[in-house]
Order: C-alpha cells, then structure tokens, then sequence
C-alpha cells in the first residue's frame, strides 16, 4: 500500500473513532446499563457492525485481501489509543456513563477490535494461499 493509501486508513479510523465515542458518551447509558438481554445483544451486534463497516472500507478502497491485516491495523489504531485515553478518563469523555460501566465498555471494544482485527487476518491469510 502506498503512504497516502495508509495516512487516509488512519485518519477514516480516527474519524469512526470519533463517531463512536460521541454515540457511546451520549448513548451509551442505554447500551450498557441496561438489561442483561438487551447488554448481551448489543454486545454481540456491536462488533459486527464495525467489522461490515470496514470491511465496505477496505472493498470501496479496493485494498487486496492480502493487505487486510495491515488495512484494518491502520482503521484500528487511532481508536485503540483514543479508548485508553477515554477508559482512563472515563468520567471525563462519557459522564452519562457509571464509572462501574467502564468494564462494560472496555468490553465492547476489546471484543470490537478482536472480530475486526480476526476477520482481517483470516482474509489474509487465506489470500496468501
């Protein structure tokens, strides 16, 4: 992948980054401080949400299968290190959020990062077959 290719995968992660924090700091009471039905669903849709959204990333961009991991660490990155500045501050980013929620929240994106990140590596992996 070209420098441009990769600068323009990190800063579409930062802004989805950004899009998701502002749900969850104005939504995300609703999502985990709820029932343990409506926690477990939410949990389980989350992630597969973002993966179909990057993965319509990586197609749109036209970005070969065998360049997914990389791809996909570059749509990550910028969020991870954002997520530990927002746990670590939790109160401060997400105050409708209980500070007892942070683990919930820590949660979503490690199991996030982890589908998107597997379904990256499995593409190129089998690409590279």
């Amino acid at each position: 992948m070209k420098m441009q290719e990769c600068l323009l995968l990190l800063l579409l992660g930062l802004i989805i980054w950004i899009l998701g924090t502002m749900y969850y700091a104005y939504a995300g009471h609703r999502v985990l401080e709820t029932t343990p039905v409506r926690y477990w669903a939410s949990f389980a849709i989350s992630p597969i949400i973002s993966a179909v959204l990057c993965i319509l990333i990586l197609r749109g961009r036209h970005i070969a299968p065998s360049n997914w991991a990389v791809a996909m660490l570059l749509l990550a990155i910028p969020g991870m290190i954002g997520e530990a500045i927002v746990l670590s501050h939790l109160g401060t980013f997400m105050p409708r959020i209980q500070e007892a929620s942070g683990g919930r929240y820590g949660a979503f994106l490690f199991a996030t990062y982890a589908v998107v990140l597997s379904i990256a590596e499995f593409a190129a992996l089998r690409s590279a077959r």
